[in-house]
């Protein structure tokens, strides 16, 4: 398969950096005897093309209580689809690492379940979705207990290198755009007209609450 230029370069460059990290989380299959398997392969279903995390964001948004969360979510996932998927995808274009049917990661892919995608590797889609949404929970919330978003980031991160179905720098890379989107989506959300946080979709019936005469 002919590579972009820009694909040969990134698999030279971190060539040891993606081989010594795989390898590191690849020992969670040896620990675990594949037990670990089922576990991450959910964690990257809820990642699949951002359908889970939209539907969190617009769900939040629905409700005035929720809806910073909500809106910030949905911009920070849109940027980070936009960089990601509708640029950088399609302009870099590196193979998936199990396409070498010789190298060491179609071994490990094998062994995790064979997991297959149908786009480019670099960036990480599901990490840069996961990060996108997760950073302005962070950034908004209550950060004794927001921090615990970047988790479902982190956790994405090391289930697409444990699948093999991204290098660990195509994680990297998508830890980067969505923690830059997410960032981002945090500052426009700010910059909204103040009208739109105190939209009112669900509307209480009139009387509900009202003692009888």
């Amino acid at each position: 398969m002919t590579e972009t230029a820009s694909a040969l370069w990134i698999n030279s460059t971190f060539a040891g950096f993606d081989i010594a990290i795989t390898t590191a989380i690849h020992r969670l299959y040896e620990i675990g005897g594949g037990f670990f398997t089922p576990f991450f392969e959910f964690i990257s279903i809820l990642g699949k093309g951002g359908a889970f995390l939209i539907f969190l964001s617009l769900l939040l948004t629905l409700y005035r209580p929720t809806r910073r969360f909500g809106t910030a979510m949905c911009l920070g996932l849109a940027l980070g689809a936009l960089v990601t998927n509708c640029c950088l995808k399609i302009v870099i274009a590196r193979a998936r690492p199990y396409v070498d049917q010789s190298g060491i990661y179609y071994r490990f892919w094998q062994l995790v379940g064979m997991n297959t995608e149908s786009d480019k590797s670099f960036p990480s889609g599901h990490t840069t979705a996961a990060f996108g949404a997760c950073v302005p929970v962070f950034l908004l919330g209550n950060k004794r207990v927001s921090w615990t978003a970047l988790l479902f980031g982190l956790l994405m991160g090391i289930a697409r290198i444990y699948l093999c179905v991204h290098y660990p720098s195509d994680v990297v890379a998508g830890f980067l755009v969505g923690t830059l989107a997410g960032c981002c989506a945090v500052i426009i959300a700010a910059k909204l007209p103040h009208k739109w946080y105190e939209l009112e979709f669900f509307k209480r019936k009139a009387g509900a609450h009202e003692c009888s005469d």
